[in-house]
C-alpha cells in the first residue's frame, strides 16, 4: 500500500481508504464490519473515513466499537457535519458544529479525530461563523484538520479569503471514470491551494466493477439488490452506461488488471487525488480494491477507456 500527502496537513495517508456511507451504517452486519476493517489493517490501509448522519450515527458508534481495538496512532480517522441528525439539529452553526463534533467523538471512542469536513455547504449560516466555529474545533484539539466535500468552487474561493481561520487541507467530491465533474474547476483550485481530494464511489457504487448487466437483475448479493444500500445507484444502472461499462472489460485484460484495479488505479492517476474511499461489505473486496495500490496505466489504456465510456461520462 502506498501512501500520499494529505494537503498541507503533514499526515500521509493510505491511496485505498475504507469508507462506511451505506454499509457500516446498517447495510452490513457487524461481524463482516468488523472482518473488513481488520482486512483494511492487513492491507495497508491507514485511513478511515464515516460521518454522524450514516446511520444517524450508527457508522459511528459500529466503528468506535471496533478501532477500539487497535492503536489510535495507527490509523487517520476522519468524520463530517452537516445532514439533519434530528428535527433540530442540521447545519453547520457554531452551534451545531461543537454540539456534533462533541457527539462524534462519544460515538468513536476518542479523545479527537483527524480530519473534520463540512458534508455539505450550509446556505443558512454565515460562512464566517461556520470557519470561525471549526478554527475553534482545531483549537480545542478535537480535530487536528478540516476539509469539505461538495463544495462548489465560489464557496471553497470565499472560504479561503477569509483571514485568521483555520485552512482545508481536504475536499471530498464524488469522483470516478463515470462521474468527471470535480475535474473542471474543484480539482485545479484545490491544487493551487494546497488542498488534496478524498474521493467518494470511485467504483460508482461497484457499477464499474462490471457485476452489473444490462438488461439483468442485479445479482442479490449486491448493493443495487439491498434496499437499505440501493437508494442512490439510480441513472448508475441505466443500460447505455452498463453496456458502456461492459466495453471496459477487454480494455483492463489488455492492461493486465481486474475491473476494480483498472478503475481503482484511474482516479489515482491524478497527483491530487490523496485516497479513493471504498465501501467494503467482505474482506476479500477490501483486499482486492487494496491490490489498486501502486497501478501505473499506459497513455494507450487512458485513451481506451475514454473511448469505451464515450457519451455516457458525467462531466
Amino acid at each position: 500500500m502506498q501512501l500520499r500527502a494529505l494537503g498541507s496537513s503533514g499526515i500521509e495517508v493510505s491511496e485505498i481508504s475504507l469508507g462506511s456511507w451505506l454499509t457500516y451504517s446498517g447495510g452490513v452486519a457487524r461481524e463482516q464490519a468488523q472482518a473488513c476493517v481488520r482486512a483494511a489493517f492487513e492491507a495497508g490501509i491507514n485511513f478511515i473515513d464515516t460521518a454522524n448522519v450514516y446511520g444517524r450515527g450508527a457508522a459511528e458508534t459500529l466503528l468506535g466499537e471496533v478501532l477500539a481495538g487497535y492503536d489510535r496512532s495507527s490509523y487517520v480517522l476522519a468524520t463530517k457535519v452537516y445532514f439533519q441528525m434530528s428535527d433540530t439539529d442540521r447545519g453547520l452553526s457554531a452551534e451545531q458544529i461543537h454540539k456534533q463534533i462533541d457527539a462524534s467523538l462519544g460515538r468513536l471512542r476518542t479523545d479527537y479525530v483527524d480530519l473534520y469536513q463540512c458534508h455539505r455547504y450550509d446556505e443558512d449560516t454565515p460562512l464566517e461563523e461556520t470557519m470561525g466555529a471549526l478554527t475553534e474545533v482545531l483549537k480545542a484539539g478535537k480535530a487536528r484538520h478540516i476539509g469539505f466535500s461538495e463544495w462548489p468552487a465560489e464557496r471553497i474561493k470565499a472560504s479561503l479569503a477569509l483571514p485568521d481561520v483555520a485552512r482545508w487541507v481536504s475536499s471530498q467530491p464524488q469522483y470516478s471514470m463515470l462521474w468527471r465533474a470535480p475535474e473542471a474547476e474543484v480539482i485545479p483550485l484545490c491544487e493551487r491551494e494546497g488542498i488534496s481530494q478524498i474521493v467518494w464511489s470511485p467504483l460508482a457504487q461497484g457499477v464499474l466493477t462490471g457485476k452489473y448487466r444490462p438488461g439483468a437483475p442485479p445479482p442479490p448479493d449486491s448493493r443495487a439488490a439491498s434496499e437499505s444500500m440501493g437508494v442512490f445507484i439510480g441513472r448508475l444502472t441505466e443500460d447505455r452506461v452498463l453496456e458502456a461499462v461492459q466495453r471496459l472489460e477487454p480494455v483492463a485484460e489488455q492492461a493486465g488488471l481486474t475491473m476494480p484495479q483498472l478503475a481503482l488505479a484511474w482516479v489515482l492517476r491524478q497527483g491530487n487525488v490523496a485516497s479513493a474511499i471504498m465501501g467494503a461489505s467482505r474482506p476479500e473486496q477490501v483486499h482486492a480494491n487494496a491490490s489498486a495500490s501502486g497501478i501505473t496505466l499506459s497513455a494507450d489504456t487512458l485513451d481506451a477507456v475514454d473511448e469505451a465510456l464515450g457519451s455516457v461520462v458525467f462531466r
